[in-house]
C-alpha cells in the first residue's frame, strides 16, 4: 500500500440520456457524439435496438450502425460493445439500454422457484452488462426510456396512486454508475440530474448540440495521461471496485427488503462502512410495507 496525491486522469465519458418516446434521445446522442469526435462520425457506432431509428439521422454523417435483434440479452449487448471496441470506435451509443432490463425481467418471471432467490440469477448478468459499459475504452452514451411513476398516498384511510413524475425503465440506481445524466423532456430541453463534470450543474434547461459534446470532450481531456493500459472512467481505474458513494445511492433506490439484501450481498467490501445506511433503509422499507405503521396524516407512527 502506498499513499499518493489525488490526480484526475483523462477520462472516457460514460453518460446517459433519459426521456420518454419522442424526446429526441437518439438525435441528441448523435449530436453529442459529433462533438466528442470533433465532427468525425466515422468513429461513432450506434447499437440500435429501436427498430432502425438510428438510420433516421444519416444526414448528420457517415456513422456506423450495429442492429440488435431480440432477445435483447445482456450477453448480446456485451458482444455488440466488444465489436465496436474492436473496430476502434471512439464513441459508442447504446440506443437503448431499456430493452436489456425488460429482457431480464421477463427472464426472471419465467424462472421456477422462489422469486427472491431467483434474483441471484439475474443480478450478475445485469452487473456484467454495466461493467462492460464502464470499462469500455470509448466514450459511451446510453439512452434510457422513461415512464410515468406513481406512489401510494393515504387519503381518507385508503391508499391512492399519485403521479410523481417520470422514472427510467431500467434497474433502480443505474444512473449512479454514470458520470453524467441528462433528462430530456418532450420539447427536447435537457437538464442534468447527475453531473460529476460540474459543467452543467445548476445550469438552466438547454437543447443539446454538438457544442455540448465538445464541452464534455474538453473536460475529458483536461486530466493527466493515464499510465499503462488502464483507462479511467468516473475518475477511477478499471481495477477499482464500485465506489462507496455509488452503493449508498443504490441503497436509497431499493424498493423492498429483498432488493436491499441482494444489494448488501453484492458488495461485501462496503458492508461494514454502510451498515447504518442499510439498517436505516431496512427500517424504512419495513414501515412502508406495513400499512398499520402509518397514521391518518401519512406520517409513520
Amino acid at each position: 500500500m502506498q499513499l499518493r496525491k489525488s490526480e484526475r486522469k483523462k477520462a472516457k465519458i460514460k453518460m446517459a440520456l433519459q426521456g420518454s418516446a419522442g424526446a429526441g434521445k437518439s438525435f441528441s446522442a448523435l449530436l453529442l457524439a459529433q462533438g466528442l469526435t470533433d465532427n468525425n462520425l466515422d468513429k461513432v457506432a450506434v447499437i440500435d435496438t429501436e427498430n432502425g431509428s438510428a438510420d433516421l439521422y444519416a444526414h448528420l454523417g457517415n456513422y456506423n450502425v450495429l442492429t440488435l435483434k431480440p432477445p435483447y440479452t445482456p450477453e448480446s449487448y456485451i458482444k455488440a460493445i466488444q465489436v465496436c471496441e474492436d473496430a476502434e470506435m471512439e464513441v459508442i451509443i447504446i440506443d437503448s439500454v431499456t430493452q436489456c432490463w425488460e429482457e431480464l425481467l421477463d427472464f426472471h418471471s419465467k424462472l421456477a422457484g422462489n422469486s427472491f432467490t431467483n434474483w441471484a440469477k439475474v443480478t450478475p448478468r445485469q452487473k456484467m452488462f454495466v461493467d462492460k459499459i464502464l470499462q469500455a475504452d470509448a466514450h459511451v452514451i446510453a439512452t434510457i426510456r422513461t415512464k410515468q411513476d406513481y406512489v401510494l398516498n393515504q387519503i381518507n384511510g385508503k391508499y391512492v396512486p399519485e403521479k410523481v413524475g417520470l422514472k427510467a425503465v431500467q434497474r433502480d440506481g443505474l444512473d449512479y454508475e454514470f458520470t453524467l445524466v441528462f433528462d430530456v423532456d418532450i420539447k427536447h430541453f435537457a437538464s442534468s440530474s447527475k453531473d460529476r463534470t460540474g459543467l452543467f450543474m445548476g445550469a438552466p434547461d438547454f437543447i443539446i448540440s454538438a457544442e455540448t459534446g465538445k464541452e464534455i470532450l474538453e473536460w475529458c481531456n483536461s486530466g493527466a495521461e493515464v499510465d499503462g493500459s488502464i483507462s479511467t472512467t468516473l475518475g477511477l481505474s478499471q481495477s477499482t471496485s464500485v465506489s462507496e458513494e455509488s452503493v449508498k445511492g443504490k441503497i436509497a433506490y431499493t424498493n423492498n427488503i429483498q432488493e436491499l439484501i441482494l444489494l448488501y450481498k453484492e458488495y461485501p467490501e462496503h458492508q461494514e462502512a454502510l451498515r447504518a445506511d442499510f439498517e436505516i433503509r431496512k427500517s424504512f422499507l419495513n414501515n412502508l410495507s406495513n400499512p398499520q405503521n402509518f397514521s391518518s396524516n401519512g406520517h409513520t407512527n
